[in-house]
C-alpha cells in the first residue's frame, strides 16, 4: 500500500513538471556520443506524433496550393506553346525550356520536400536511393530554371543591341545552344557528388537528406548554379538599360521644334498655294521602327521584373548554402525551410511574369479554353 501511494505521488509530480515544461521538454534523441538526452524541439517519442497546430495546417495547405499552382500554370504554358504554331520559334523555345524545368520542380522536387518537412524532426524516411534521386533532380531542375532566366535575358539583350546582325537564323541557333548548355551544366552540377565522390547527401545515422556539405562542392555548386548566372543577368540588364536610354535620348533629339506657322509657297508666277501647320513641333506617329521600340521596351521591363523576382527568391538560400559549409555553422531548420521554399516559389512566378507581358499568350489561353468548351 505505501508503495502504491508513493508511485501515485511520483506520477502526479511528473505530470506537474510536464505541464510546466510542455511536451517538447521530454522529447529525447541520441547525441553523437550515444547518450540519450533531452532535446528541446526534437522528435516525439516513438508511437506518439505531436499534433499539428492550426498554423501548421495553414502552412501545409499553402504549400500544397503552391505546388499545384506551379505545376498547372507551367503545364498550361507548355501546352500552349506546343499547340500554337506561332510559338514554335524564338524566344518561345527558351520560355518552353524554363517551363519544363519548373514543371519538373513542381512534380518531382517540391512534393518530396514537403514530405520531408512533415516528418518528425525533418528526417528523411524514404531511404538512401530515393534521397540521391531527389537531391539530383532538385539541383538539376532548379539550376536549369535559373540558367534559363539568364538565357532569356541574353536573347533579349542581343535582340535590342544587335538587331541587324542577330537574324532569325542566328537567334534560333543561339537559343538552341543556350538550352543545350543550360541542361548540360545543370546535370554536371547535380551529378558531380555521385560521379566524383564529392561528399554524401544521405546520413543514415541522423536520417538526413541534403545537398553535399563538402566545402569545395558548396563553392562549385553555388557559383555554377546561382552566382555566375546572377552576374550574367545583372550585366545584361545593365546593358539593356543603357541601350534603351540611349535610344530614347536619340529619339527625343529627332523631334524638331518648328515655328507656330509654316508657309510653303509654290509657283510664284501662278496662283499661290499656301499650306499652314499650326503645331509647334513635328511628332512622329507610330511607325514600324517606333512600334518595334515599344515592343522592345515592354520586353525590357519584363526581363527586369523577371530578374528582380529571381534575385529576391534565390539569394537568401544560396547565401546560406555558401556560408554554412565554409564556416561550419548552420541556420535554424525553420529558416532553412523558409529560404528553400522561397526559392521554389520562383518556379511559380516565372510563367506569371513572361505571360503577363505578352498579349499573345493571353489570347492563346483564351482560344485554348474556348475550343475546349
Amino acid at each position: 500500500m505505501p508503495r502504491a501511494m508513493e508511485a501515485a505521488n511520483l506520477s502526479v509530480a511528473s505530470t506537474g513538471v510536464a505541464l510546466r515544461l510542455g511536451p517538447e521538454a521530454f522529447s529525447s534523441s541520441p547525441n553523437p556520443s550515444g547518450v540519450v538526452g533531452s532535446t528541446p524541439g526534437g522528435a516525439a517519442p516513438p508511437g506518439r506524433e505531436p499534433p499539428f497546430s492550426v498554423f501548421s495546417v495553414l502552412v501545409v495547405t499553402l504549400l500544397v496550393l503552391l505546388i499545384a499552382a506551379t505545376f498547372l500554370w507551367n503545364l498550361l504554358v507548355l501546352v500552349t506553346i506546343l499547340r500554337v504554331r506561332a510559338f514554335h520559334r524564338v524566344p518561345h523555345n527558351l520560355v518552353a525550356s524554363t517551363a519544363v524545368s519548373d514543371v519538373l520542380v513542381a512534380a518531382l522536387v517540391m512534393p518530396l520536400s514537403l514530405v520531408s518537412e512533415l516528418s518528425a524532426g525533418r528526417r528523411w524516411l524514404l531511404g538512401r536511393s530515393l534521397c540521391h534521386v531527389w537531391i539530383s533532380f532538385d539541383v538539376m531542375c532548379c539550376t536549369a530554371s535559373i540558367w534559363n532566366v539568364a538565357a532569356i535575358a541574353l536573347d533579349r539583350y542581343w535582340t535590342i543591341t544587335r538587331h541587324l546582325q542577330y537574324t532569325l537564323r542566328t537567334r534560333r541557333r543561339a537559343s538552341m545552344l543556350m538550352i543545350a548548355l543550360t541542361w548540360a551544366l545543370s546535370a554536371l552540377i547535380a551529378l558531380a557528388p555521385l560521379l566524383f565522390g564529392w561528399g554524401e547527401a544521405y546520413d543514415a545515422r541522423l536520417q538526413r537528406c541534403q545537398v553535399s556539405q563538402e566545402p569545395s562542392y558548396a563553392v562549385f555548386s553555388t557559383c555554377g548554379a546561382f552566382y555566375l548566372p546572377l552576374g550574367v543577368v545583372l550585366f545584361v540588364y545593365w546593358k539593356i538599360y543603357k541601350a534603351a536610354k540611349f535610344r530614347f535620348g536619340r529619339r527625343c533629339r529627332a523631334v524638331l521644334p518648328l515655328p507656330s506657322t509654316v508657309q510653303v509657297k509654290e509657283a510664284p508666277q501662278e496662283a499661290e498655294m499656301v499650306f499652314t501647320a499650326r503645331r509647334p513641333m513635328v511628332a512622329f506617329q507610330m511607325s514600324g521602327a517606333s512600334w518595334r521600340e515599344q515592343k522592345e521596351k515592354r520586353a525590357a521591363v519584363m526581363v527586369g521584373i523577371l530578374i528582380g523576382v529571381f534575385v529576391l527568391c534565390w539569394i537568401p538560400f544560396f547565401l546560406a548554402e555558401l556560408i554554412g559549409p565554409l564556416c561550419a555553422c548552420s541556420l535554424p531548420p525553420i529558416w532553412k525551410s523558409v529560404f528553400l521554399w522561397l526559392g521554389y516559389s520562383n518556379s511559380f512566378f516565372n510563367p506569371l511574369i513572361y505571360t503577363a507581358f505578352n498579349k499573345n499568350y493571353n489570347n492563346a489561353f483564351k482560344n485554348l479554353f474556348t475550343r475546349q468548351r
